[in-house]
């Protein structure tokens, strides 16, 4: 029998990690960032149903906070989420990077691909997630979603005294320049070898993979996919959310 003759491989499983251990600050006292509401809604739950929503992601695990894993649980049993899909609570660490890791660890080896996804990110289209997916499984060892900048960016001397004026150092070409959104997708190699030898403070998986030398690409991202960080996003947020039950009749 030749090789032409054998049936293809399926494609790699995909598992997605979100880690949700964070304490939010920037939106002030409460709960935790993870579990603000947004029309009713635990912004956690919205996340974790925008990556159940690729047919691709057969697994999610969520990365909660350290003493609080039962509670988590507890609320992704508490709402409607895809029954196709898998999901699985394990407790985080002290930092993000090590949350992920944490997560890493709780897959089964059969998942080759992984997506790392902010909780704090719920609105993300399912378009969004299967573009980065795609990608993966075209070869590329790192992949994040990005938009182009609207705003010109000054790179600047930082003040010794917050609120004191900065220098300004340089004007970066737009052109060249991404704002960098999640979920970011890896073959899971990879991001288990950069998690394992990257020890210094990182903003994002991806940034990991690139100290390997790795490639890491880009793909559209969507505006919808913004971070919410601060009390004027969740303004935004719930009025995507209306924008969405209006047209979708719901």
């Amino acid at each position: 029998m030749s090789d032409d003759s054998l049936p293809a491989p399926p494609p790699a499983r995909t598992a997605a990690v979100i880690p949700a251990a964070g304490r939010g600050v920037r939106l002030g006292p409460g709960a935790p960032k993870a579990l603000r509401t947004l029309n009713g809604t635990p912004m956690l739950i919205h996340a974790v149903r925008a990556l159940a929503a690729s047919r691709a992601v057969s697994l999610v695990v969520v990365v909660a906070p350290p003493d609080g894993a039962a509670e988590v649980k507890s609320l992704l049993d508490a709402h409607a989420l895809p029954e196709r899909t898998d999901f699985v609570v394990v407790p985080g660490g002290e930092t993000r990077q090590e949350s992920v890791r944490l997560g890493l660890e709780a897959l089964p080896p059969e998942y080759r691909i992984v997506l790392v996804h902010d909780a704090a990110r719920p609105l993300v289209p399912v378009d969004t997630v299967d573009a980065v997916i795609e990608a993966v499984r075209e070869g590329a060892p790192a992949v994040v979603p990005a938009l182009p900048l609207a705003d010109t960016v000054k790179e600047v001397e930082p003040a010794g005294t917050p609120g004191d004026p900065e220098p300004v150092l340089s004007t970066p070409s737009r052109a060249r320049l991404r704002a960098v959104q999640t979920p970011q997708g890896f073959d899971r190699e990879t991001l288990v070898r950069a998690h394992g030898s990257v020890t210094g403070e990182v903003t994002d998986d991806a940034s990991m993979v690139e100290q390997l030398g790795e490639r890491v690409v880009v793909v559209p991202g969507h505006e919808e996919a913004f971070k919410v960080t601060r009390p004027l996003d969740l303004v935004l947020a719930e009025a995507v959310l209306a924008r969405r039950r209006l047209n979708d009749g719901f």
